[in-house]
């Protein structure tokens, strides 16, 4: 029975539609981020410490390559299927799903045929020193070969909220995260595998999560996959792929800061006080902390999607309003929240990771004020560019993905240390927030014009020959 069966997406109180649909999309979402994290705590309290996890801070931008692409067909797919839910025309949305599934998977085939052709010059590329080097390649070789079953994993989440089932969402992600938690300390200081243990506690909870998900499918509420459903049909495709453009960007900025930070904090690190190694590993901590406050305000949004989908293309405009406002205001409180804790208490935070020299201390400290002291405005932006992508405003959400991260932070990071040293790359940060909430201001002021009055849907469902 579907979750969300009794529930009115265009008539019930969106608060309470939002409370049901954003619970299991958070928890979700800051279990994906125990993917990213467990392996760092349980590292740095090893006998590998520091080394160890700027190893796994040296694979995370590869990984996320992938996470990329798996979004770009998962999201994608997700908003799809909510529109024509709203447009009442679900006989559509089994191609959807089919395009993104086979898209995801042919994908993550390819990752991995270049980056094990390429694994030293990449690891390198991101930021491996030659005392790093060999345990990133360690961790590498497991997590990358298993990049076909977290990559259908990830694409499979969005399309399963989408459905109306939340909860079997969160299920899915659940199940694994924990896994991977409990194999953790076994693998890492039982059996003394080091990285490689953190890395298969990982994939084998990837492994059950995409067992879990692949079990859902037969009970989809919207869809029902049969083998005509991968025939390829490009209209669809195209249009999911749009969709889930603004994902994918948003994504490979991470991996494209992620690489710009390495390179700078290693060259500029070597200069300093703190040497190359510190540095690195210190931020690679650091972005896994934020891609956890991201999670919340980010599962909100997101958990909101399906929504937001349903009304707009229900021409609900007044709804779609609300719910955007209501997600905003949760972002900022709990942000802000956050941000204090961040500022005041930086050292409990660190210490989860284990403590290590007085300089690695410093930095740490430095970097927890600085690099996120607007991550208030970084939540905003990113909650945004969603909101756009769930409505198919593919242009906006694109360009606001691009503002903050690719057009602006990146510059910053290559450009400040050359004045500031090593702590410019930690001010790039606040600044390309700035830069980003002014581009945000101005493309949703200018799109909630068009929101003024509702109107009824006017898009009848259409009918490619290849359906």
């Amino acid at each position: 029975m579907s979750e969300t069966k009794s529930l009115n997406l265009d008539t019930d109180h969106v608060g309470h539609l939002l409370l049901r649909f954003a619970l299991p999309s958070i928890a979700s979402f800051l279990i994906t981020s125990l993917y990213n994290i467990a392996d760092q705590v349980f590292i740095g309290h090893s006998s590998w410490g520091y080394l160890g996890n700027a190893a796994t801070s040296i694979v995370f931008p590869i990984t996320m390559i992938g996470f990329a692409l798996a979004l770009w067909c998962g999201d994608g797919a997700a908003a799809y299927s909510s529109l024509q839910q709203g447009k009442k025309c679900p006989q559509h949305i089994h191609r959807g799903v089919a395009a993104a599934l086979a898209t995801s998977l042919l994908g993550s085939l390819l990752l991995v045929a270049v980056t094990f052709t390429l694994q030293d010059p990449l690891l390198r590329l991101f930021g491996a020193s030659e005392t790093s080097l060999p345990l990133a390649r360690e961790y590498f070789r497991i997590i990358i070969g298993f990049a076909p079953v977290f990559m259908v994993m990830s694409t499979l989440g969005p399309i399963i909220r989408a459905d109306g089932a939340p909860n079997r969402a969160m299920a899915v992600i659940m199940t694994g995260a924990l896994l991977n938690i409990v194999l953790d300390p076994l693998f890492i200081f039982y059996f003394h595998w080091g990285v490689a243990g953190a890395a298969w506690a990982t994939v084998i909870g990837q492994t059950v999560s995409l067992l879990l998900a692949l079990s859902y499918l037969p009970q989809a509420k919207n869809f029902h996959l049969r083998p005509d459903s991968f025939r390829l049909d490009r209209p669809t495709l195209t249009t999911v792929l749009r969709l889930g453009a603004s994902s994918l960007i948003a994504q490979l900025s991470i991996v494209v800061t992620a690489l710009v930070c390495n390179y700078s904090l290693s060259k500029f690190g070597a200069l300093s006080k703190f040497g190359s190694d510190i540095p690195v590993a210190v931020v690679g901590i650091v972005m896994k902390v934020f891609s956890i406050v991201l999670s919340v305000t980010i599962g909100v949004m997101l958990g909101a999607q399906p929504l937001l989908g349903y009304n707009y293309g229900a021409g609900k405009y007044q709804r779609v309003k609300r719910l955007y406002k209501i997600v905003a205001a949760i972002s900022l409180g709990g942000s802000l929240a956050i941000t204090a804790v961040f500022q005041l208490w930086p050292d409990v935070i660190i210490n989860l990771f284990g403590s290590e020299s007085e300089l690695y201390m410093e930095f740490a400290r430095s970097t927890f004020r600085i690099f996120l002291l607007l991550v208030s405005v970084t939540c905003l932006i990113k909650i945004t560019a969603i909101f756009f992508q769930s409505l198919g405003q593919s242009r906006p959400a694109t360009l606001l993905s691009l503002s903050r991260d690719l057009v602006s932070f990146v510059p910053l990071v290559l450009i400040l240390p050359h004045f500031c040293g090593v702590t410019g790359v930690l001010w790039a940060a606040p600044l390309a927030d700035i830069i980003g909430l002014i581009v945000m201001v101005i493309l949703l002021t200018s799109f909630w014009r068009t929101l003024a009055t509702d109107r009824p849907p006017t898009t009848a469902c259409e009918s490619p020959l290849s359906r």
